[in-house]
């Protein structure tokens, strides 16, 4: 009677509904599109800012940068919807709380980024008194008049911003692929399933 006892315990402890560990679809999706849209646009607005002069080739190139910063600002709305109501999972075992803390932190200022990054452009770009054609065919609405001043200063703004983002992500992929390979707790499989 109490193996049998003993015996459901342990079957009822085996089905017990557990914390999940992984990302569902939707915040990996949301994940790897944003980030290879930022990817994207760092690479093409050192390229574009190195090219001497004005061409056409530079002005092509502004508005990609533009478009796609459209996108990310777009898209990361979404994510942060999406994260608000949706638990990410909880640390990897055996994880110390300081890591799991000074996670949590990069994770909501690259949140913060992702957005306000875009913002910062598309200001500059008013400030400017460059309008935004979105692909080309939308004329978005200048948020702010042009003023030479503002728009030196947005620009600085933009730019470090960016850089502060860059270097955060750095960070955040250095620790995913440590906590992968050399403590093999399965941190960076949970975004990249295929690495189970």
């Amino acid at each position: 009677m109490h193996s049998q006892a003993k015996a459901g315990a342990h079957a009822g402890a085996a089905v017990a509904p557990q914390p999940t560990s992984a990302y569902g679809a939707t915040a990996i999706g949301l994940h790897w599109i944003i980030a290879l849209l930022i990817f994207a646009a760092f690479g093409l607005g050192l390229y574009m800012t190195s090219i001497p002069g004005l061409s056409m080739l530079k002005l092509k190139l502004f508005s990609w940068h533009k478009w796609i910063g459209v996108t990310v600002f777009a898209i990361a709305v979404l994510r942060v919807l999406w994260r608000a109501t949706h638990r990410a999972p909880a640390p990897a075992a055996g994880t110390p709380a300081w890591q799991a803390k000074a996670a949590h932190a990069a994770h909501l200022l690259l949140y913060a980024l992702i957005v306000v990054v875009p913002i910062t452009g598309y200001l500059y770009s008013s400030a400017s008194g460059v309008p935004v054609v979105y692909l080309g065919i939308w004329q978005l609405p200048a948020l702010i008049e042009r003023n030479d001043e503002l728009k030196e200063i947005l620009k600085l703004v933009h730019i470090w911003l960016n850089y502060l983002m860059a270097v955060i992500v750095v960070v955040h992929a250095a620790a995913a692929i440590k906590h992968q390979f050399i403590e093999r707790d399965g941190t960076l499989a949970r975004m990249l399933p295929f690495l189970k």
